[in-house]
């Protein structure tokens, strides 16, 4: 192996290592398809961006991780609701939901009650506080998503969902796995 098929690592960046697994993948494994590969590279990246800097910017701060929003978001849209359809809603497992819905009710922001048509089922609510929490934190969250699309014309912003909704309704065709 020389060092000119495996240049130094240190040139390369966030953005600029789609560029170079594309092209080194192509080169190396004649037969994939790279335009697949720098579309699945770049949504992920571009997603993790994205959701890290709302953790980071707007969560975090409240004393919430990225995960811990998505369950109040879900709890505080769907109403009251059983831990499993949270689980489904924010696309989590869940032990992942029961972990952080014990935190989350620790610090007073969710409630656990038995649900009226099943004493065996556990239903989430919202408290005041929680309530009061989340939509202080979506209005921040919500500002942020505005800087993010604004980068979009409208126009722009709605065919890249009609895209992503096309992407995504592949999943069913293709068995796709997803949480749910």
């Amino acid at each position: 192996m020389t060092q000119q098929e495996h240049p130094d690592a240190d040139h390369l960046h966030f953005w600029s290592f789609i560029d170079h697994a594309v092209e080194r993948a192509a080169r190396e494994l004649p037969g994939i398809d790279p335009l697949a590969m720098r579309l699945v590279l770049t949504l992920h990246r571009a997603a993790n961006m994205l959701a890290y800097d709302l953790e980071s910017t707007v969560h975090r701060p409240r004393g919430w991780s990225w995960p811990g929003f998505r369950v109040l978001f879900a709890i505080w849209l769907a109403g009251a609701v059983e831990a499993k359809k949270v689980a489904e809603l924010s696309g989590m497992s869940r032990a992942a939901v029961s972990a952080l819905v014990a935190t989350l009710e620790r610090d007073g922001l969710v409630s656990k009650e038995r649900a009226p048509y099943d004493g065996r089922a556990v239903q989430l609510r919202l408290t005041d506080a929680g309530r009061e929490a989340i939509t202080t934190a979506f209005r921040a969250h919500n500002e942020r998503e505005q800087e993010w699309a604004g980068a979009l014309s409208e126009s722009e912003t709605r065919t890249l969902i009609d895209l992503l909704g096309k992407l995504t309704a592949q999943s069913a065709h293709i068995d796709a796995r997803h949480r749910a």
